[in-house]
């Protein structure tokens, strides 16, 4: 499958084309300039992979969770192209692409969320699949779920913000920390291609961001 993905929930802004078993892709450290850089970036990955958009099979983003604006950025940029060219698109949780990037079995992913919270999830692979052990969700760190057993790689910057706090609660579950990974196309690309049919939205109206979050600021009684 020729499928064009990109992902703009962090400050990095990314996208990735996967064809004939291999990738191209893009990403920019873009602050807060997503929208000025997402599409002259995907025209430059179809553009180095010899591809137009009515070549592909299906679409793909960083559904979240992530920064509000930019999972609104991603999702609107999906409907669009969708649209224009009559793609499926499909929605990938962003802290799956980040269990995506390791080889171990047992991922444990937390997010910076702000405001004293974390977004949060646990996978464990299972036939070449990520089946989620607790579901992503908000919270905070030092109210995070429970693992079982041992053996985790702990993926994601909550785990260097809030290092003390989720260090105390799983202990000695974790084997390392890998505090630096954060969401990229690449891997939202690669669940996308083992995603089944129906897992697409041939009606781009039903691609919808994951926010899980429903507020984006304290109220001053709460800071």
């Amino acid at each position: 499958m020729k499928i064009l993905a990109f992902d703009t929930s962090t400050e990095y802004c990314s996208t990735a084309l996967r064809h004939d078993g291999g990738i191209v892709k893009r990403e920019t450290f873009a602050q807060r300039q997503h929208s000025e850089l997402l599409l002259p970036m995907i025209q430059d990955t179809l553009t180095e992979a010899g591809l137009r958009l009515s070549d592909l099979d299906g679409l793909a983003f960083g559904a979240g969770p992530g920064s509000f604006t930019g999972l609104r950025i991603a999702c609107g940029v999906a409907q669009g192209l969708a649209l224009a060219a009559s793609l499926p698109v499909v929605g990938i949780s962003t802290l799956e692409a980040i269990a995506q990037q390791n080889t171990h079995d047992r991922i444990v992913v937390a997010l910076d969320a702000r405001m004293g919270e974390i977004y949060h999830a646990a996978y464990i692979r299972q036939d070449n699949r990520w089946k989620p052990v607790s579901e992503p969700a908000l919270c905070q760190p030092q109210h995070a779920p429970a693992l079982p057993d041992d053996g985790w790689i702990a993926c994601g910057n909550g785990f260097k913000v809030y290092h003390a706090q989720l260090q105390t609660l799983y202990r000695d579950q974790l084997m390392a920390l890998r505090g630096e990974q954060y969401p990229h196309a690449q891997e939202i690309a690669q669940l996308a291609a083992s995603c089944s049919i129906a897992d697409f939205c041939t009606d781009p109206a039903q691609a919808a961001p994951v926010y899980i979050r429903n507020k984006v600021a304290l109220k001053e009684s709460e800071r």
